[in-house]
């Protein structure tokens, strides 16, 4: 390659261009345009590119030029599909003969080459990227007279489609003169011959080689933790910057040793160092986690806080490897300070089984021991405890082949392991609730066998209707209806009415067995109560949703037994189990001189919170257990809430590198993280004779995505980024000093700032570089979500329109 020459694309930098008053050698380096102008050699047979002779020991980047032009080299003058290996790798072409033109279309897709990558398995979460090759051939008199080839490579997220970009690269080669070249050298093997144009050429793969850029003057990793650290800090984890700043290190530490990363562990005080945890934790690297096992001692009971937070940003994980889950295996065979950190390693063991399945990662010897660890236990489990753990764990893990074990703990199982199987039957997808699962459920609902406490037989309802119910299943449930204890009678009614208010699925068959007049009629539909169930959307556009969904059921005599808030997100046909907060109580009849419901007689005063976070079932807290503690508790009480999860995730994390035909690296990442704080309370007044719940949730969410593009000795990016606040709470309010109780709910929004931000700029190896910038910021309005209320004397809530929105331009 002679007369090598640079420029820039955009003609319009005029003075800024990065490139204004420098010549080829400075803005390629010496050593680089010394490389390209030595010569490769191409082995040809049929248009096909047999070998690909260049010097040993010359810069990769270089190399990699050479090899994006010998590829256009490649062709045929037939019509038809083949595999082809060029710089790209081994891939699928197809050519479309023409008479004065060839077209190669590369399928990009099908191209097989080590590059480094990973990507998030659920789709709303996920990226979806795209790519494309075409190379066009002018033919004329039989000569091949120009090459035009284009291939793009675009990306978006899912969930938020202002993070996209775009590369196009293009190469063309025109055919300027013919003249004489030098003189037919034969001989037996080519081999032979290549040594004797020059002893120093060598056969290389035309496949394109990974290189990393080096950097120069780079902090540590220490340095680049101090700078962060002060996001970091407990005050700040409300703001989105300490969630960039959180983005940020994870980058660092993905390239950090184990001794690097140990050393700050080692360094941090109490305060940062459950967000470091996080932060080295999701690193998701070997030497990350070895650093981090290494650091944790689970047979202390000192540093229980950094344990639980190691172990849900494991279950949060966005691409676990099976070394993960063979760490924390070894580890619950070990010993424990903590019971509850034992019950949360088996849990989130579930989750990774979950994730790893989801990438065909079931015939793992990991996987596979996890999963007779989960199913043996559940099994063989003496203790209720234990039962309680390893149906948790069942409950993240989803195995098909658990749903047996689920149908017998659901039906013949107490109270409590009563509805955490049936809760668990709950999450499965819908292929897997069978007409023999949906018999057991029957058969609970209907108590045909033994008595069950309301929390089961709604639950055991709420899975027959979202499972292509038949007919009969949907006349049974609605004949039942009136039968029940009253308040399950009000939330079987409110159940139904939201089926057919929001058009789910089983609407159809409901409103079929209403044209019956023995299922609909009055004395059915005017059943008197307080529970009730009640879906809405939060916001709702062309492409996503995202609908909440609050169920909340009363005992008789007005105390709180279950309220249960969920939130879903849905891209296309995929979903995502955002959230979901239960409060649940039961045995508070006393309290109040009540008569407890039918199969409720013995039940002892509990009430507890448990959370599912991103499809991930996390570890149940416990307000009071027993009578003594209730007393204890009310007596002591300081109307604190109990924090349920708290701490930083990283939610969106995706990576490509792609090798550009043209030679050229380029590289695609999009990480989205958020700080978490979920919250909840209950109160009784035995004075006033009520009960209050209270579910908050603060979040700062950020994501941020970039394209870069690079050739060793100059680099040129884009970067977007989106960064929000915001906070979500849940009240309800109950006096059952009269019946019907009195009964008030609600659920705000914050308002959120949101802010966006896009830089893009070019930068050479010696430093000299541009970068453009803008800023764009909104509000949302805050808003209030209806609940379904039907007494209006305690509250008024008023029903705001959807979130409205005002934003500033560019600036």
């Amino acid at each position: 390659m002679k007369d090598v020459n640079v420029e820039n694309v955009n003609q319009q930098r005029g003075e800024k261009s990065i490139f204004k008053g420098k010549n080829p050698p400075k803005i390629i380096r010496k050593e680089n345009l010394e490389a390209l102008q030595r010569p490769v050699l191409l082995h040809l047979i049929h248009g096909k590119v047999k070998e690909f002779y260049s010097y040993a020991n010359e810069p990769v980047a270089i190399e990699n030029l050479k090899r994006g032009l010998a590829s256009l080299f490649q062709m045929q003058l037939s019509s038809g599909t083949t595999k082809e290996v060029d710089i790209s790798g081994d891939c699928k072409v197809t050519y479309q003969a023409h008479q004065d033109k060839v077209i190669k279309i590369k399928a990009l897709d099908s191209c097989k080459i080590e590059r480094s990558g990973f990507t998030t398995s659920n789709q709303v979460l996920g990226v979806t990227s795209k790519a494309t090759s075409v190379t066009t051939y002018k033919i004329e008199d039989s000569f091949v007279i120009a090459v035009l080839a284009e291939e793009t490579h675009a990306f978006r997220m899912n969930s938020l489609q202002t993070i996209a970009g775009k590369i196009i690269s293009k190469q063309k080669l025109e055919l300027k003169t013919t003249e004489a070249g030098p003189r037919l050298m034969s001989g037996k093997q080519v081999a032979a011959i290549i040594k004797a144009v020059d002893s120093e050429y060598k056969a290389l793969p035309i496949v394109g080689q990974d290189f990393q850029s080096k950097c120069k003057r780079c902090p540590s990793l220490s340095e680049h933790w101090q700078s962060t650290r002060k996001h970091l800090q407990p005050d700040n984890l409300s703001k989105a910057e300490a969630v960039r700043s959180f983005l940020a290190f994870i980058q660092h530490l993905r390239t950090a040793t184990r001794e690097e990363i140990l050393q700050i562990l080692k360094a941090e005080n109490k305060e940062v160092l459950p967000q470091l945890v996080d932060a080295v934790t999701s690193a998701q690297t070997s030497d990350s986690l070895d650093a981090i096992l290494d650091f944790l001692d689970f047979k202390s009971d000192s540093s229980i806080i950094l344990q639980e937070r190691f172990l849900y940003a494991c279950g949060f994980a966005s691409h676990p490897n099976e070394e993960l889950l063979r760490g924390l295996i070894s580890k619950f065979k070990g010993s424990f300070a903590s019971n509850d950190i034992r019950e949360t390693v088996m849990i989130i063991i579930g989750a990774l089984v979950k994730k790893l399945c989801q990438n065909e990662g079931c015939k793992l010897k990991a996987v596979v021991e996890a999963k007779k660890l989960i199913l043996g236990g559940l099994e063989r489990a003496e203790k209720k405890e234990d039962t309680m753990m390893y149906l948790l764990a069942l409950k993240n893990a989803l195995l098909p082949e658990g749903i047996p074990l689920l149908l017998k703990f659901a039906e013949a199982g107490e109270g409590p392991v009563s509805h955490l199987a049936t809760t668990a039957l709950q999450r499965y997808d819908v292929s897997f609730i069978t007409d023999e699962v949906k018999k057991t459920l029957n058969r609970i609902y209907h108590q045909n066998r033994k008595v069950h406490e309301k929390t089961v037989r709604t639950t055991a309802a709420a899975i027959i209707l979202n499972n292509n119910p038949s007919y009969i299943e949907v006349k049974n449930i609605l004949l039942s209806i009136g039968e029940l204890p009253k308040e399950m009678n009000k939330y079987m009614l409110t159940l139904v009415q939201d089926i057919l208010r929001f058009e789910m699925p089983a609407s159809k068959m409901v409103r079929r067995v209403l044209k019956e007049m023995v299922a609909h009629n009055y004395d059915r539909f005017s059943k008197s109560g307080s529970s009730s169930a009640y879906t809405g959307y939060i916001e709702r556009t062309p492409h996503s949703a995202s609908t909440y969904s609050l169920d909340i059921l009363y005992s008789g005599s007005g105390i709180l037994r279950r309220s249960n808030l969920n939130i879903f997100q849905y891209v296309g046909k995929a979903h995502l189990h955002s959230s979901q907060v239960v409060i649940e109580a039961q045995g508070l009849e006393a309290l109040i001189a009540a008569t407890p419901d039918e199969g409720e007689e013995n039940l002892d005063s509990y009430a507890g919170m448990s959370a599912i976070l991103f499809d991930v079932q996390l570890r149940p807290v416990t307000f009071f257990n027993g009578y003594s503690d209730l007393m204890s508790k009310m007596l002591s009480a300081s109307g604190d809430p109990i924090s349920v999860v708290k701490g930083l995730i990283l939610l969106i994390d995706h990576s490509q590198e792609l090798q550009l035909q043209s030679g050229l690296k380029a590289n695609m990442d999009v990480q989205g993280g958020l700080a978490i704080d979920i919250s909840g309370a209950m109160e009784f007044s035995l004075w006033y004779r009520e009960s209050k719940t209270r579910v908050k949730t603060r979040v700062a969410l950020a994501i941020t995505g970039s394209i870069t593009v690079d050739s060793s000795f100059v680099k040129t990016g884009l970067e977007i980024s989106t960064e929000t606040e915001t906070g979500l709470e849940f009240i309800s309010t109950v006096q059952f000093s009269q019946y019907p109780f009195l009964v008030c709910m609600q659920m705000d929004k914050d308002g959120a700032p949101l802010r966006q931000f896009e830089t893009k700029y070019e930068r050479l190896s010696t430093g000299r570089g541009y970068v453009s910038r803008r800023r764009k910021e909104s509000l949302i309005a805050g808003s209030e979500f209806p609940l379904h209320q039907e007494n209006s004397e305690m509250c008024k809530v008023v029903f705001a329109p959807e979130p409205a929105s005002t934003s500033s331009g560019w600036f």
